[in-house]
């Protein structure tokens, strides 16, 4: 069982955003269409063996089509804000030099269009499809990757600043690091290990001059970034499995956020002898370390840690989700491995479900970074293989996603509760959460297979049809305005209530006028 929606609604306090998210690799489709340029992830995705059953991105969810039916779609799902991506080879084929004015005008019409709903805009410049180009010339690899991130940043800032609500500059550098160039699982396919440690810096770089370009433009909606967070679990009481958990927090965790929100690299990170390999100056953190309007976190599990190599980097069934065998990556390559939690739900990626370290990880942040800015959840959610079940005598069609339903409500209260007075994070200001994802899409590596939506897409019709998670949260959305709403006609009544001690005294009155 799970709260109802109504109670989860009295959680939520006032200007809290409950949103949706995509990226536009997943969701757009029409690679080659209207003066596109292509991304590593174009050739990635082609390559035998890269993807899942050799899926194609090809058309993906065919969103470049059927935007408008999209936005229809969360209008009538009444959320607040839509979190989407820029396709940066889209609007700037090479990664550098001309924008293509088609490219520009799809994401005008889409600003257009969410404004139209009443659907606030929440913008990223880069969710991992980096110019081919650019790829071509060292990717993240290159410091100078960085800069042309700060070139598309004001290119963007001049042509939607003035519809943008919110901005982040870039999606899980963590994520792109380790799949993309540490184990070679996403585009480029590098398998570097530590030797791909420049590249979480050209990032951390990368977000620091699009804030900078972001600002210089003068755009009023707010800034920020999006880190993935995972609070990393000792799998025993072995005080190696505590020191492998500890180096995992600081590989995955601290060693992209600290830079950001204190300035400086973890002090363990900054004295290995490795880590000269990026040495940088001193100016970058400045650069790097910027204030920010809010801190975007991605949350979806907890790690279980133990060290040695174990049978694989991890667990089998997270391994076949991605398509990728990495039992390579593991038997004797790493002094740590993740281990799996066999009380835990699980799902069709072989994530755990534990709903409870949510709070966990908020409540890390907020012992991490005193100052740490107002947070917001830009990501959460969960793949789970979804039934569909046909009314034949009303041609109707039904998804009861109950575990993904659920997996949301648990996670939403969860963030609210630690947040809230007398919670273990209540010094953070969280102001809202978006669910990842408002259409099954292209998962990456796990191709097709791996469903996250809130609707369902049949990838041979592009048929959209809403599962049972989607009826909820329109339930819970409407449950909120109706409190907002009845919260707004009691602070009204009193206002308008006359001050008993000003009214006349109806028997003094009586008198004086006789």
């Amino acid at each position: 069982m799970h709260i109802s929606a109504k109670d989860l609604a009295a959680l939520i306090p006032a200007d809290f955003t409950l949103g949706v998210a995509t990226a536009a690799f997943q969701i757009e489709g029409a690679l080659t269409e209207d003066g596109r340029g292509p991304a590593g992830w174009d050739v990635f995705s082609a390559k035998p063996g890269s993807i899942v059953e050799d899926h194609s991105p090809a058309v993906a969810c065919d969103h470049y089509h059927r935007m408008p039916g999209d936005v229809a779609l969360m209008k009538q799902l009444g959320v607040d804000s839509y979190r989407f991506s820029l396709s940066w080879s889209r609007i700037q084929p090479q990664g550098s030099g001309p924008v293509n004015p088609e490219g520009l005008a799809f994401y005008d019409r889409l600003l257009d269009e969410l404004l139209a709903n009443g659907i606030s805009p929440m913008l990223t410049l880069y969710h991992w499809d980096t110019p081919l180009a650019l790829d071509d010339a060292g990717g993240w690899m290159n410091r100078d990757t960085a800069y042309r991130l700060g070139e598309f940043a004001a290119i963007a800032a001049e042509a939607y600043g003035d519809r943008v609500a919110r901005w982040c500059t870039i999606n899980e550098p963590a994520t792109v690091t380790t799949n993309g160039y540490t184990l070679g699982l996403h585009s480029p396919g590098e398998a570097l290990m530590l030797n791909a440690l420049p590249t979480v810096h050209h990032q951390l770089l990368g977000h620091g001059l699009a804030l900078q370009a972001l600002r210089a433009a003068g755009v009023p909606g707010e800034v920020g970034m999006t880190n993935v967070y995972s609070p990393m679990v000792p799998n025993s009481i072995n005080p190696l499995d505590k020191i492998s958990a500890n180096l995992m927090d600081l590989a995955q965790n601290r060693l992209y956020a600290d830079p950001v929100l204190k300035g400086k690299y973890p002090d363990l990170i900054r004295a290995a002898k490795f880590f000269g390999s990026f040495d940088h100056p001193d100016e970058d953190m400045e650069i790097i370390s910027q204030p920010l309007d809010f801190y975007g976190l991605n949350y979806y599990m907890p790690t279980k840690v133990a060290v040695g190599p174990g049978e694989g980097a991890v667990p089998a069934s997270m391994a076949e989700a991605m398509g990728s065998d990495l039992s390579a990556a593991g038997n004797g390559g790493t002094p740590f491995h993740v281990e799996t939690w066999p009380e835990a739900d699980i799902t069709a990626y072989g994530w755990p479900v534990k709903p409870e370290y949510m709070k966990v990880a908020l409540k890390e942040m907020a012992e991490r970074y005193p100052d740490l800015p107002p947070v917001i959840i830009t990501e959460g959610g969960a793949s789970f293989e979804d039934i569909i079940v046909r009314d034949k005598s009303t041609n109707t069609t039904f998804i009861p996603d109950e575990r993904r339903l659920k997996y949301l409500s648990d996670h939403i209260e969860s963030a609210l509760k630690a947040t809230s007075p007398g919670g273990e994070a209540e010094s953070i200001e969280l102001r809202g959460y978006y669910v990842w994802s408002l259409l099954d899409n292209f998962e990456w590596s796990a191709g097709y297979n791996q469903p996250f939506g809130l609707l369902h897409v049949d990838f041979e019709t592009l048929e959209r049809t809403p599962k049972a998670s989607y009826f909820w949260l329109q339930e819970l959305i409407e449950e909120r305005n109706l409190a907002a709403a009845a919260g707004a006609a009691v602070a009204q009544a009193a206002t308008d209530e006359p001050d008993a001690a000003a009214m006349p005294d109806d028997d003094v009155t009586s008198g004086t006028a006789a």
